[in-house]
């Protein structure tokens, strides 16, 4: 199986699979995603997610904000499987979303766990990471103020948001209150979206 262009192996693709089945089912009792998306599953939000990791590979502790329905923080842990080793630490503040997620990582396998918590909250149960990621969650400036607090206690630290169309207006706002260095990296999937990578991040004001 290929997956963004990239080779996909076929326990990851099934561990994918059974995700996606799970999340369709759930998804008829709590909205987990926009209804109008649920009939294109695999490339509106599988394929999308995926390339949160294949920008950045490896065996990294990730911490993904909001992670609402398992986008991208269980395709994260899917894929951290097949290395075994790494972990994504999923926040969620909605309960019932959070089942989900926990059902999720048990049933596929998948190297991760679920934090029932405000993202304010989430540094003092996840004091460190390598990289941060969150898709449909909040502006960038917004997004900046949640990761700050895991970017400055290790520098190294890389964050990966999902942002459409709009993005660049995004951006110029952001840089009002923060200086960082960034990577836009175009969507592989969604001809008007792209995935920012931002690192070296400091409160300007």
């Amino acid at each position: 199986m290929e997956l963004n262009g990239q080779s996909v192996s076929r326990e990851t693709q099934d561990r994918l699979e059974h995700f996606v089945a799970l999340f369709s089912k759930w998804s008829k009792s709590i909205n987990l995603a926009a209804p109008s998306t649920l009939n294109d599953t695999w490339q509106r939000h599988v394929a999308d997610s995926a390339q949160i990791f294949q920008l950045s590979p490896g065996p990294k502790r990730w911490v993904d904000l909001g992670s609402g329905g398992g986008f991208p923080g269980v395709i994260t842990a899917i894929f951290l499987a097949e290395l075994c080793d790494g972990w994504a630490h999923l926040i969620e503040s909605n309960n019932k979303k959070a089942s989900f997620l926990r059902l999720a990582l048990r049933e596929t396998g998948a190297r991760g766990s679920v934090h029932s918590i405000r993202i304010e909250d989430g540094p003092d149960v996840v004091p460190s990471c390598e990289a941060i990621s969150a898709r449909a969650l909040a502006d960038l400036d917004k997004l900046c103020d949640f990761a700050e607090p895991w970017m400055l206690r290790n520098r190294n630290t890389r964050a990966f948001f999902h942002k459409g169309r709009d993005y660049a207006a995004e951006i110029a706002k952001a840089r009002g209150r923060w200086g960082f260095d960034l990577l836009e990296h175009q969507s592989v999937v969604e001809r008007d979206s792209v995935i920012l990578e931002i690192f070296n991040l400091q409160r300007l004001v």
